[in-house]
């Protein structure tokens, strides 16, 4: 087993992310057990607020597992996990509602997604083989091979600082949205923004836990 000193740089990163995942956890459990008072679906969110906007060449389905929706540009399709698909829950809205922010993104074009669009397999590639050509080149004391290691996974740095905006613009979006349309009711719009909140944590602990690897990475070239 390869082991370096300074992966000790990594723990701040560590414990961020232990965090981010635990608030995001317990806010989407304490407000999935909260309905709304109109006592939409996530789907009916996701609907409504489609409509509202004039896109209609958009589906809005089922994916399994628990907090895997997401919206594939691709496919045309809002994805919502069972638990926002059929549920009326303050975070079955907020997470339906931040989807469709991304739609929004989509159709007018937004820069930053377009950008993270592109970067995607720039960021596989830099996550996949970076460390690895960096461990190669220290082994076999080839400078270059670590140097193309280290520029790989700046690849990956990118991809999520163009993440962050993305993702608060999508929630903004979304909570802007969900107000405009009287979906959610005085007090109620606190616990989507709470849910919302909780999500943006994790997008920015994982890049901060990535520019802490990316030092990491630096130190053992410089060892």
């Amino acid at each position: 087993m390869f082991f370096h000193w300074s992966v000790i740089v990594l723990i701040p990163g560590i414990l961020l992310m232990m965090w981010a995942q635990a608030q995001i956890r317990g806010t989407y459990e304490r407000y999935s057990q909260v309905q709304s008072s109109l006592g939409m679906t996530g789907e009916e969110v996701a609907r409504a607020i489609l409509n509202k906007k004039g896109i209609h060449d958009v589906r809005v389905e089922p994916v399994a597992g628990e907090l895997t929706d997401h919206y594939d540009p691709r496919a045309k399709a809002v994805r919502l996990s069972s638990g926002i698909f059929g549920a009326s829950s303050l975070a079955a809205a907020a997470v339906a509602a931040h989807e469709c922010g991304h739609v929004m993104q989509d159709k007018q074009g937004y820069q930053f997604m377009n950008l993270r669009a592109t970067l995607v397999p720039v960021a596989n590639l830099g996550a996949n083989f970076g460390p690895i050509l960096v461990v190669a080149g220290i082994f076999l004391n080839i400078t270059g091979l670590t140097t193309i290691g280290i520029a790989f996974f700046v690849g990956v740095i990118a991809f999520h600082i163009v993440t962050l905006p993305v993702e608060f613009d999508a929630s903004r979006r979304a909570l802007n949205i969900v107000d405009e349309l009287g979906i959610l009711q005085g007090e109620e719009n606190k616990g989507a923004r709470a849910v919302l909140q909780a999500a943006a944590w994790t997008y920015v602990a994982t890049a901060l836990y990535a520019v802490l690897q990316l030092v990491q990475l630096l130190l053992m070239r410089r060892d």
